[in-house]
Order: C-alpha cells, then sequence, then structure tokens
C-alpha cells in the first residue's frame, strides 16, 4: 500500500479528479525540509512529486506520490530543462513549483519565463531575486533601507586585507554561498587573526575566485543571538508570518542548519524584514535571517532565503502551515492571515543530538537545561508516527550525508 501511494495516484486523488486531474506539487529536493513540504500538502490529499539528485527521505513518506532519482541540479540551465522534461513527461501541468535550494531558486528565477508557460511558479523573477541570491546585494539594499548589518569588507586579492583595521575575530563568508558550501562543506571560516584572515582568504579566493569572498566582523554570541522573520508575503504584506529563536545550529558557530528552535514575538523583525521584502517587490516564501549584536542591541540581517527554510514545519505547529498558504493561494483559494503563535519549539535530533554533546563535553552547554529543551520540543523534523519510514530511513542514510554534505 506505501509503495503504491509513491508511484500512482491515491484512489481518493484519482476519483476526485475523474473530470479534471488534481493540481499537485512538485518538490525540488527530498531532504526534511522537502519531506515537510510533501507531508503539509499531502495530508490534504494535493499530490506530490519529489525529485532530487541525491539519496533523500521524501520519496519514503506516504505522502510522496511520485519520487525521482536525476542528474545534477547544481547547474541552472541543466536543472531547468530537466525540471521541464520531467513536467512533460509526467504530465505535471499546472502543479506548483516547490525549490529548497538556492541554485535551484536561481534556475527558476533565470528560466522563468519557459518554466511559468507550464507551471504554476511562485519563485519571483530575477529583477526580484538577485537582491538575496548575492549578498552584495543584500547588504547594499539593507543599509540604504536603514536596517543593520555586519561591518563587511571586500577585497579583490590578499594585498587589499590591510584595509581591514578592524579587530579579529573574522568570518570569511561567500557572497554567493551555493558556490562556497559544495566546495568546502561549510558556510564560512573563522580567522582569529589578520594572519590568519589572509590565509583563509587566500583559500576561499582559489576555491570561488576573490570577488565572491567576503571578510565580516564576527559578531559575539551563538545561536541563541540568531533569529529569523518567516513568511508568505503577497503584495508588499505578510499572509503567514512567524518570528523565531534559532537556539541551536550545526556547526554551533556557523550553522548551516538550524537543529533547535523556538516560536518568540519581536515586532522589530517583522516591520525590518517586511521593508526589505516591500523593496524588492517580493512574493512567495521567504525567510530572513539576522543575529542579534550584544555590543549595540541592533538586529543584523545575515542573510534572506527566497524559498523554503530547514524548519518550515514548525509553522504548522503554530498555526502557520506556509507550503499550503502558497498552494491555495495559486490555486485562488481565499486564504486567512495569520500569524505564528509563541512559545512552540522545534527539534532537528538527528543533527542536535551529537551537536549538543559536544558542546556538553567542551563545558558550553548544561545537560539539564538541554534535556529540558528537549522535553518542550512539541515538533521533530522528521519523525512522525502517522509517516514514520522517513525517519528509520534517515538513520541508515547518516554515514551518506556526512560524506555528501558534511551533515
Amino acid at each position: 500500500m506505501l509503495a503504491a501511494n509513491r508511484e500512482f495516484l491515491t484512489t481518493r486523488q484519482l476519483s476526485a479528479g475523474s473530470a479534471k486531474k488534481p493540481v499537485g506539487a512538485l518538490v525540488i529536493g527530498g531532504d526534511y525540509q522537502g519531506l515537510g513540504i510533501a507531508r503539509s500538502l499531502g495530508r490534504r490529499n494535493v499530490p506530490v512529486c519529489v525529485i532530487d539528485d541525491e539519496i533523500s527521505i521524501a520519496r519514503f513518506s506516504r505522502y510522496t506520490t511520485h519520487a525521482i532519482k536525476v542528474p545534477s541540479l547544481r547547474e541552472e540551465k541543466q536543472a531547468a530543462d530537466i525540471i521541464l522534461d520531467l513536467g512533460h513527461r509526467l504530465d505535471l501541468k499546472g502543479w506548483v513549483v516547490y525549490p529548497t535550494r538556492d541554485e535551484t531558486v536561481a534556475a527558476l528565477s533565470r528560466y522563468r519565463p519557459a518554466l511559468a508557460e507550464f507551471f504554476r511558479l511562485p519563485t519571483p523573477a530575477w529583477e526580484t531575486v538577485k537582491w538575496v541570491w548575492d549578498k552584495r546585494n543584500t547588504y547594499r539594499l539593507a543599509n540604504e533601507l536603514g536596517l543593520a548589518t555586519p561591518a563587511t569588507w571586500y577585497a579583490r586579492s590578499t594585498g587589499e586585507l590591510p584595509d581591514v583595521t578592524a579587530s579579529p575575530p573574522f568570518a570569511i563568508k561567500p557572497a554567493i554561498k551555493e558556490h562556497f558550501i559544495y566546495t568546502t562543506k561549510a558556510k564560512a571560516w573563522r580567522a582569529d587573526s589578520h594572519a590568519e584572515l589572509r590565509e583563509l582568504f587566500g583559500r576561499a579566493a582559489a576555491q570561488v575566485g576573490p570577488e565572491e569572498v567576503m571578510v565580516q566582523e564576527l559578531i559575539p554570541g551563538d545561536g541563541r543571538q540568531q533569529f529569523a522573520y518567516c513568511a508568505f508575503f503577497k503584495d508588499g504584506q505578510a499572509i503567514g508570518s512567524m518570528v523565531v529563536r534559532r537556539r541551536r545550529q550545526h556547526p554551533p558557530e556557523f550553522g548551516r542548519a538550524s537543529t533547535y528552535v523556538e516560536t518568540i514575538d519581536i515586532p522589530v523583525l517583522e516591520t525590518m524584514s517586511e521593508r526589505f521584502l516591500r523593496a524588492i517587490n517580493y512574493y512567495g516564501l521567504v525567510e530572513l535571517e539576522y543575529k542579534l549584536d550584544p555590543r549595540d542591541g541592533k538586529y543584523k540581517l545575515l542573510d534572506v532565503n527566497a524559498r523554503t527554510w530547514g524548519y518550515h514545519s514548525l509553522g504548522s505547529g503554530a498555526g502557520v502551515d506556509f507550503p499550503y498558504l502558497l498552494f491555495a493561494d495559486l490555486l485562488g483559494y481565499p486564504v486567512k492571515p495569520c500569524r505564528g503563535r509563541a512559545g512552540v519549539n522545534w527539534v532537528r535530533l538527528v543533527t542536535d543530538a551529537p551537536t549538543a554533546a559536544l558542546e556538553i563535553l567542551r563545558g558550553r552547554q548544561d545537560f539539564w537545561a538541554y534535556f529540558r529543551s528537549l522535553r518542550r520540543a512539541g515538533i521533530e523534523s522528521v519523525f512522525s508516527s502517522e509517516d514514520p519510514l522517513p525517519a528509520i530511513v534517515e538513520l541508515g542514510l547518516i554515514p551518506y550525508l556526512a560524506i555528501k554534505r558534511g551533515f
């Protein structure tokens, strides 16, 4: 029964679509983020097709109708061609497309005209996406809008680094993060001296080119200083939104992904984020990441993700089902404005537990405080009693994920 549900439309979907084939969702990326989308829509009997260029867990969900392994999705033109070809072969005309990675956002945006003729495509045009794809654009616009950002320096070579006169530590980060992450399996590198800064800048420049390397002040604090604003944004306002504290992340200092997140109420982050999104005429799902600087008390914008984010399934527990809001709007169904309630917690145990164990051993995390936080966590990223197979499969995939992504 489970296998049949992954390969064919369910009986209810077929009967509902006897007069007209039901519209479904094409989810690009099948890790826990894509799994959350499949569950959100599948619970409403929306057919879901998951495609990925990696071995992923969403294909094992009872809510996934089709699961397709494809060649690499990292190159934009190739990804757009694969998506469009798959749409024609599986007859997915009019389906809603959900990207889960930044390079897919870029592919959908740059080749939007051709893709939008076949799919319902929420990803905005490049005139909008360019402001979030490249952090140089993001920070420039944020500063023009009066939003605080970390002090950032750009150098065309190691010879220009003496212009960085601030005191360490520094973060060496990419302007276009996917290029750097796939090469290094890291989100950023830490430099504790100017000599180390020169060395790491040279290594980063050799990997992605000096023009994509940023030197940034390292704002003090751990995940407890990390916040985010999440929304389904349309016509200059949030239809659905929530604000969160990204309390723990993996790795602890430069987190590639959040591991423990709680909803919280910080109105100023809503105001700041919506100012930015209105300025770029944004539509769709989005996450804006901030860090609270204890030195001046300012929330400083770090990143903007023009797609679903890893912990988006926290939204449904807080009263904001982000994937379905987008789906309903694109199909012309009425959607009511909603705002996530504070005090709901989400955890990704497969990365949170080992990260916390190391922090406890290093004396940076209290064991009992950690245990109490787990008791408060009402939502686990993958495990679900109604859909248990993805969690079982993920445990077996840990070695693969560690090699493929650095986990």
